[in-house]
């Protein structure tokens, strides 16, 4: 919780591109309580809708001076300081809130040894559900629809009419529970899938759309009876390479694999082999466990994997939501409450 009792003025610094209809909107939610500074020319310039790293820049030593100022006088940050992120307590002393804007911040705050700093810290949890949910049942009906075959029949002009398993009926089990695995077990049951969910603990009611629950623990004794295994978990030290070697040779003949995750949280290498020897039938992934990833990788090789470069949770109305839970929390500020999606530093997200 931030207690901000005192009635002073507050400096609130956009530190990421952001677009002029949404700064304005975090301008006018209290011009009385807040400054809102947003100097684009020292930000870096967007490469497509939401994009908060921007292209490669170089600030001038002038503008390099502006930046330093400004954070000198930042009580609160939209996003982080990407230019030098590891000494931003000592270069914003005032500092007491970062807003980030990606909802998985544990490794990079690990990285940089920003958990370790007084700062709080809240997360963008809960905008890009929609987004990924969406990219799993594309990649569920890629594969249990056969998209590559339908290609591959259109490429030869061949019309011949064929049967596939579909998603009807296919138990599907998701690794992790959060608004994210929620969302993606009601679209999962929509489609007539039976959903298993698995996390750290199986008490409590079951979430909607699941049927069974699965203690986190006791993966490899379930992995052989799902059909699609979904990863959307946080990565943890609890969860990095939690799909290792003997989970992935666990899973059944066939199965298809979606990771909405991180790439530490499976053993790429035995996926690859599974999908190689085509025990693994396919894989739909947005993460990788280097990225970009390498171009010498054989993941671009392969058939039956579809690659997103890090962007399923991406859309065009990001940024608006984003700044929904900012506002929503910069109430929660001035009120002393806790704050929404706050980092704990103990779980790691």
């Amino acid at each position: 919780m931030c207690d901000s009792n005192n009635t002073e003025k507050l400096t609130i610094v956009i530190a990421s591109p952001l677009e002029d209809e949404f700064v304005d909107r975090i301008r006018a939610f209290d011009p009385d309580r807040f400054d809102v500074v947003h100097d684009a020319d020292l930000l870096a310039k967007p490469r497509y809708v939401a994009d908060h790293n921007g292209a490669p820049r170089t600030l001038t030593p002038e503008q390099q001076t502006r930046w330093a100022a400004l954070l000198r006088s930042a009580d609160i940050l939209f996003d982080f300081d990407r230019l030098d992120p590891t000494n931003l307590p000592a270069n914003a002393p005032k500092l007491r809130w970062v807003q980030a804007t990606s909802a998985g911040i544990g490794e990079y705050l690990k990285r940089t040894g920003l958990e370790n700093s007084d700062i709080a810290f809240t997360t963008a949890s809960g905008v890009h559900a929609r987004p990924l949910a969406e990219f799993t049942m594309l990649g569920l009906l890629y594969f249990f629809r056969d998209v590559q075959y339908l290609n591959t029949m259109k490429q030869a002009h061949h019309w011949e009419r064929y049967t596939t398993p579909g998603l009807d009926g296919a138990r599907v089990l998701i690794v992790g529970l959060g608004s994210l695995g929620r969302e993606v077990a009601r679209d999962c049951a929509r489609f007539g899938v039976e959903v298993w969910g698995a996390r750290r603990s199986v008490g409590g009611e079951l979430p909607e759309g699941v049927s069974r629950l699965v203690d986190q623990r006791q993966l490899l004794d379930v992995l052989p009876e799902v059909d699609a295994l979904v990863l959307a978990c946080p990565l943890t030290d609890e969860t990095r390479l939690l799909i290792d070697r003997p989970q992935v040779e666990a899973l059944k003949p066939g199965a298809v694999i979606v990771n909405i995750s991180r790439g530490g949280v499976i053993n790429e290498a035995a996926m690859i082999e599974g999908l190689t020897s085509g025990r693994i039938k396919g894989a739909a992934l947005d993460v990788f466990e280097v990225e970009p990833l390498p171009k010498e990788s054989p993941i671009w090789g392969l058939p039956n994997v579809l690659i997103s470069p890090h962007s399923a949770s991406t859309v065009a109305a990001e940024n608006g939501r984003i700044v929904d839970i900012f506002i929503n929390n910069l109430g929660r500020f001035t009120r002393g409450e806790m704050l929404r999606n706050q980092f704990d530093k103990a779980r790691g997200y």
